[in-house]
């Protein structure tokens, strides 16, 4: 059985506005409402967020990771995007062993690693496990290794040569020693996938 509910708040009284005619008001409408849509489309642009992909930064990224891969004879992979062509961002990969196989990979997979991590064509290491062996929820890591770790299994490993976009972008981090827009080449050994 339906029930009839009376709430005065739904009733919105119509008020007559004696130097507005009717024509008057619908032009008012056809003007406003484009105006009031595009104030709140352009509030929505994000030019000054420094996270943007700056697609200058995309192509220096590029062409160091290239010419690093060139110059040390590495046969490396570029990761593919979601409709099977090379990503445009920038992930290179070489598996050096593929582990079992590999598990259906989401942002709450956890991965337990060991790595190195350094800068591309620096010596330095920025970061380095030795026998530790850290676990890591997938979503809540750099996008390069979301996007990388994918290619191997349990007991895999891969290096990865991950673009600024991907890794840690226009932002320093100091902790790390890294400068803004820094190219990272990390080796990662995958010890075991739990989903």
């Amino acid at each position: 059985m339906l029930k009839i509910v009376n709430l005065p708040f739904l009733f919105i009284k119509k008020v007559n506005l004696p130097f507005i005619k009717p024509v008057m008001s619908k032009l008012l409408l056809l003007i406003c409402c484009p105006l009031l849509i595009c104030f709140f489309l352009s509030a929505c642009n994000k030019v000054d967020d420094p996270a943007v992909i700056n697609e200058d930064q995309v192509a220096i990224d590029s062409n160091l990771i290239k010419n690093y891969l060139a110059a040390n004879n590495i046969k490396a992979k570029r990761v593919e995007n979601i409709l099977g062509r090379p990503d445009t961002i920038g992930v290179w990969y070489v598996v050096e062993r593929e582990g079992t196989t590999a598990p259906l990979y989401s942002n709450s997979t956890t991965v337990t690693v060991g790595y190195t991590g350094k800068e591309l064509d620096k010596p330095r290491f920025f970061v380095q496990t030795g026998e530790i062996h850290p676990s890591y929820v997938l979503g809540q890591v750099i996008r390069g290794w979301q996007v990388g770790l994918r290619k191997v299994g349990k007991g895999g490993k891969v290096r990865l040569f991950v673009s600024s976009a991907y890794g840690y972008g226009p932002y320093e981090q100091p902790v790390l020693g890294l400068p803004a827009n820094a190219v990272l080449d990390f080796e990662i050994e995958v010890f075991d996938v739990t989903n």
